[in-house]
Order: C-alpha cells, then structure tokens, then sequence
C-alpha cells in the first residue's frame, strides 16, 4: 500500500549556526579554489600585523637625525600596504567566484528535487515560497560565502595575531584589555539567538507574500473582473506589514548588540590607553611601543566588533539555509523503484485491477473505489461521468502522480511501480481540460511534446491540429511570444496547440481530458477528425462532458461517485436507460 503522507517540508532546527554546515557538500567540491583564498587571506592577515611594527620603529626614530632610516621605514611601509592590496583583491575574487558557483549549484540542486515532486507537494506549499527560497534565501547565503565566511576568518587571524602581538609589547595592558572580553561575549551570544529566531520569522514572511503575489499575478485577471484589486493589495500589504514590523524588530536588537560591543570595546582601549600614557610618562615604556600596542588594541577590538556583525549575518542565514534544507531533503512519496525494469516498446495495453484512491490533502473522500478496467492496444475509450466522479483522478494515477491506495495500474502488464516515471511517461502524450502554455513562442511550446523535432514536424502538427491557420496570420507567425500562461491567446488557440503538441509527441497512448472543450463548433469538427486520426494506432483515452464527441470510441466508460456503474457502446448504453442515458438526453434533447 502506497504512503500519502503530508510532504509539506518539515523544520528541523539543528539549533545555533548547525544549518550551516548543510552547505558543506556543495563547498568541498571545490577545494582547490578554497585553498587558494585562504593562502591569500593568511597573507593579507599576516601583512596587515606587520604594519604596526613599523610604526613603532618610526615613532620611536622620529627624533633621529637621520633622513636615510626614515625614507627606509616608510618606503618598506609602502611596499607593504601594494601587497596587502594586491592580497585583499585576490581574496576578495576568489572568495566571490566561489560563494557564485556555490549558490548557483545549490538553487539547481534545490530546483532539480522539486521540479520532481509529485502534485501532494505542491498541495502543501504554495509555488510562489518555493520561488522565495530559491531566490532570497540563496542571496543570504551567497552573503555568506561570499563575504561574511571571509571576513570572519580574517579577522578570526587579526584577533589572535592581534593577541599575541599584544602580549609580546606588553603584559599588563594586555590583561588590562581582556578584562573586557567576558562582558563583551555575553550580549552577543544573548542577542545573537534572538537575531537568529527573528530572521528565520522574517523569511518566512517574505516567502509568504512571494506566493500571495504569485498567487494574485497568476489570476490577475479574475482579480480584476470582480474588482478586487483592493482586497489583493490589503492581503498582500499585511503580508509585507508582517515582514517589516519582524524585520525590524532584527535590526533593532542588532543595532543594540552593535552600541553595546562598540562602547564595551573602545571603552576598555581608552582606559588601557589611560594606563599606558601613564606608563611613558615614567619611562617604563617607550611612545612607539604604546602607538603599536594601541594599533594591536584597535585591531583586536575592531575583529570583535566585526565578528559580532558577521555573526548577525550569520544566523540570519542559517536561518535560510534550513529552509533550504527542507527542500533539498524532502523526499517524494511517490519514488522510482531502485532496480526497475524496463519496456523497450510500449503496445499501450493499460490495466487498473481494483484500485482505491483518496487525495492526501482529503483522506476522508475515496476519489475511487474499486476500479477494475482493462484497455487493449490501440483501443479507443471514452470515460464520462459527472463532474467529481474521478473522470481525471484516473489519468493523474496513469501518470503515476499519485499511487493508488490499495489496487493496482499496469502498462503492457507491467506495474507502474515497477517502472521509472521518466521511461513509461514518455509514451504517454496529454492534452488537459485546461493546457498550460509556457511564456515562450509558439513553435516552441508545441516543441515542448518532442524537443528534437524539426520545425517542419512542428507545422505538420500543427496543421493537425486546426492550428496553422490561426499561427500564420500572427504577425510573426511561429515565433510570435504568447505571455505567461498563454494570455495573448484565446482558450481554443491555447488548446489547440496543447493538441498540436500531443500530435507532435506521437506517443503509443493518448490522453485526452476535454481535449475540445473551448473550441467553437466548425473548429471542433476539423480537430475531433484529427484526433481520430491520430488515435487509430494508439491507445487513447477520452475524458469528456460533451458527448458527441464520444459516440464512435470502441467503449464508453461510465464513472459516478469513484465507481465504474456501466460501460458499452453509445447505442447499448442508450438502450441500458442509466445514467448515461440521462447524460445523452439531456444534451441531445437541448
């Protein structure tokens, strides 16, 4: 029996920075270019702590006659500032190059486990907060690798070197100056927690408005009919109001996290400062080793306060990254067997042996109950039936979007659990009741049902389809830009290219779910005469409420409530006096 569990992405917080480490498997990959950032980045630490020794040779020389000294310290002092130049952007470029590649793998990696997902996973989360994720939640981390990760450790390399260099000038400023240290640590781990609660919340708020917005262009139209432009603009502005009034709320405990570690900080400097101007005052001390231990102090306390900032950045994308991490390892419900077997040529025999089915999003309503059926190859079948008595739930289930409950569906005798999705999909063309058209050209969408057909294959399909016409008389005929979703198109266009595009795919079974509904009249009879055509040597079924289009498939199967309750010809089906009956008289009658 089939699992329909929820597969809404489950949270798991792995607490503090844990999350991040998820991005490890998509940074080891390139090592190379890692190592190299970090040579650059030792160096320019490394230079930037030999500065302040060259400026206590110079303080304390000040007062030489000695011209030639003086022109040495500060040439060599600007040798070593090209090089730390030269060293920042070397590092600067690696580390950006790399948090690039990285984050491009991941929003492919992110994008390749969902566009897979069977339809239950997109009956749990809305496509619009799965867009933000991929987007606003990789630019988080793209801050990270790129900048944030680097800085930290440079000045990780600064505090310490810092550190040492301090003890080596003077002992007793330097325990003076750690004295701080413990107060310093407290708020930022206090207020650093918060941070991080707080940038998940506000993440998951942008995600939100993301698919109200994509929810709200989506129907745009439909918003504008029933005028409710007001009433999509309040849902999404209480949306965004939420994203603000959390947002800030972060940055004002940042902004206090920041005063408290910089007043700390350069509070603590100024009283060693204090301490040591004392000490040249009486001679135990020389002014250039106070200039450079006030330059290691500042050096230290500047890395501290850095590394506070960096570690808000940082827990704002761990935050992102366990989103992420709920999309990259979430896992379908519906899974490819791991030793699956194979069919070379599909006849198109199909086969439900008692099948059961309830969508997971409503357990409680069986879709079908019971379904037994079997279709011969190259046979015609027509499934009619009132609106909800499971017409196309039995396509979603051919497609294997969905497993059955309990039952089974077979292909050339073969279970469909048995099978990769990929292999037995591609002999099955569809022509939905309400086709998607995808934001490109024509010839290209029709191009979409066999990516490597010729375009003289495209127009043959499509002149099959009672579609050239309509094409040819666009000002750029194939190549004409239909919109998002199709919209410059009528719905009996959009239609007729989702036909041409089952024509063109040329599959040994044909599904077709009201595959004429929006065309008009004389266009329906062109198409229905194409369709016959195209369906003699394949496997068709037919899901259809207008039964003239049905009378002349092989059998007619009638589906009420979940169940098959008849199935027979138009003529013994009339003659049985049944719901089919009823249907038919009431369409012919009017």
């Amino acid at each position: 029996m089939a699992s329909n569990d929820n597969q809404k992405p489950e949270r798991v917080s792995s607490g503090n920075l844990g999350a991040l480490t998820a991005i490890w498997p998509f940074l080891k990959k390139y090592t190379g270019l890692m190592g190299f950032a970090l040579i650059a980045l030792i160096l320019t630490a490394a230079i930037s702590l030999i500065l302040p020794l060259a400026v206590r040779r110079v303080v304390d020389e000040f007062g030489v006659q000695n011209t030639g000294l003086l022109d040495q310290y500060f040439g060599s002092a600007l040798i070593v500032v090209a090089l730390l130049a030269v060293g920042t952007g070397f590092r600067y470029y690696l580390v950006s190059r790399l948090g690039e590649r990285v984050v491009s793998d991941i929003r492919n990696v992110v994008f390749k486990n969902t566009i897979g997902m069977s339809p239950s996973f997109f009956e749990k989360i809305l496509t619009g907060e799965v867009l933000s994720r991929i987007t606003t939640d990789t630019t988080l981390i793209l801050t990270v690798i790129g900048s944030s990760i680097s800085v930290a450790l440079r000045n990780v390399l600064l505090f310490f070197g810092g550190f040492l260099m301090m003890l080596l000038t003077s002992n007793k400023l330097t325990a003076l100056a750690f004295l701080i240290v413990p107060v310093v640590i407290i708020p930022i781990i206090f207020l650093g927690r918060r941070l991080r609660a707080l940038s998940q919340e506000n993440q998951d708020h942008i995600a939100s408005s993301s698919g109200n917005a994509s929810e709200a262009f989506l129907g745009v139209q439909t918003v504008q009919a029933f005028t409710n432009e007001n009433l999509a603009i309040d849902s999404f502005s209480n949306l965004t109001e939420k994203s603000y009034t959390v947002a800030l709320r972060r940055v004002s405990i940042r902004a206090l996290m920041t005063v408290i570690v910089i007043f700390l900080i350069f509070a603590g400097i100024i009283g060693v400062l204090w301490v040591g101007a004392r000490d040249v005052q009486s001679q135990t001390m020389s002014a250039g080793e106070l200039v450079q231990f006030l330059i290691y102090a500042i050096m230290v306390g500047g890395s501290v306060a850095a590394l506070s900032e960096i570690w808000g950045e940082l827990q704002r994308a761990a935050g992102a990254m366990e989103r992420l991490a709920e999309l990259l390892n979430t896992r379908d419900n519906i899974r490819d067997p791991e030793q699956p077997k194979m069919l070379n040529n599909i006849n198109g025999k199909i086969e439900l042996k008692d099948v059961n089915f309830s969508y997971p999003s409503r357990p409680d309503g069986a879709a079908l109950k019971g379904i037994s059926l079997v279709i011969d190859p190259g046979e015609t079948i027509a499934i009619v039936g009132p609106s909800g008595a499971g017409k196309s739930t039995i396509f979603q289930l051919l497609l294997r979007f969905y497993d059955p409950l309990s039952g089974e569906i077979m292909i050339d005798d073969v279970s469909l659990r048995d099978l990769n999705r990929g292999d037995f999909r591609k002999g099955i063309a569809l022509v939905s009741q309400d086709p998607i058209i995808f934001a490109t050209t024509i010839l290209e969408n029709i191009k979409f049902g066999r990516p490597d057909a010729s375009d003289e294959d495209i127009k043959v399909a499509a002149r099959s389809a009672s579609a050239s016409d309509f094409i040819e008389e666009l000002p750029l005929g194939y190549s004409t830009y239909v919109g998002e979703r199709g919209m410059m198109l009528s719905g009996g266009q959009k239609q007729r290219i989702a036909i041409a595009r089952a024509i063109l795919r040329n599959a040994p079974i044909l599904l077709l779910d009201e595959a004429t509904s929006a065309l008009d009249s004389e266009n329906e009879v062109v198409v229905q005469a194409a369709v016959e055509e195209l369906s003699r040597k394949k496997t068709t079924l037919v899901i259809a409420h207008r039964l003239s289009t049905v009378q002349s498939a092989d059998r007619i199967i009638v589906i009420d409530d979940g169940k098959l309750i008849a199935e027979g010809t138009h003529k013994s089906l009339i003659a049985q006096d049944g719901l089919y009956a009823k249907l038919a008289h009431l369409q012919f009658s009017a």
